[in-house]
């Protein structure tokens, strides 16, 4: 896997140190096919028939979200793990890694939560391959307000310890990080802040309003917007009209 332009080789013990002298992070970001992505907003751009637009609309989360990853100090590799990887083309712009579900190994046989945990264990196996003293993470692929700093200060306050960023409604996971070279041990699904409490992972406590903002509804979808949505979701609302 490639890393990304100007970031620092691992050192002797597999840790990536960023220019603070902070432990850097590999992220894994599951998607799934984005014309079945995101159900709950089929619709919100008027045409509740329109798969083109809403697919246009769940790229644009991803595309968002992945530019403020790759943009956040204390970020190193960001790894795309897609049920359709021909359909995520558009996100290879960015200094990212696509592979599919079936290429790392995590074929989608139980039900949508449990394939979305195979898929990021996938994700972490192929990670480790390269950097078994690495701190892994798992991030949601629906921010699209988030500003790098918020994740940069996220992986500051986990301090090498595994630990969660919870929802803004607090039920929901948003950030799972690993600790060094330790298992991510992902429990996302419903109620996964508390399942991740459970599992041991400490819920960081910092604001981190962008970071917490997940968009599933319309609803989080406007509460996005009052945050300040990334140009590229702007701009699929914009041509629908749902802008002011």
């Amino acid at each position: 896997m490639r890393r990304r332009q100007g970031h620092p080789s691992p050192t002797a013990v597999g840790v990536f140190c960023g220019n603070d002298g902070g432990v850097a992070v590999d992220l894994i970001v599951p998607l799934k096919r984005p014309s079945l992505g995101k159900s709950r907003l089929r619709g919100v751009l008027g045409d509740a028939d329109g798969e083109y637009s809403h697919t246009d609309l769940v790229l644009a989360l991803a595309f968002d979200t992945l530019r403020a990853a790759t943009a956040a100090a204390g970020v190193d590799r960001v790894l795309v793990v897609g049920s359709d990887p021909a359909a995520l083309a558009l996100l290879r712009e960015l200094e990212v890694d696509v592979v599919g579900e079936h290429a790392v190994g995590g074929p989608p046989d139980g039900g949508p939560h449990d394939n979305l945990n195979t898929a990021l264990r996938a994700g972490e196996r192929l990670l480790r391959a390269d950097n078994p003293g690495g701190t892994i993470g798992a991030l949601q692929a629906d921010l699209p307000a988030l500003r790098p700093h918020e994740l940069t200060e996220a992986i500051t306050e986990a301090g090498g310890r595994r630990a969660f960023v919870a929802d803004r409604h607090g039920t929901g996971t948003t950030l799972l990080l690993s600790s060094p070279g330790g298992r991510l041990r992902p429990r996302f699904g419903p109620g996964s802040a508390r399942a991740h409490t459970l599992s041991g992972a400490r819920p960081l406590t910092a604001a981190l309003p962008s970071l917490r903002g997940d968009v599933d509804t319309p609803g989080d979808l406007d509460h996005a917007r009052l945050l300040g949505l990334g140009d590229r979701t702007r701009a699929v609302l914009d041509r629908a009209c749902l802008l002011s």
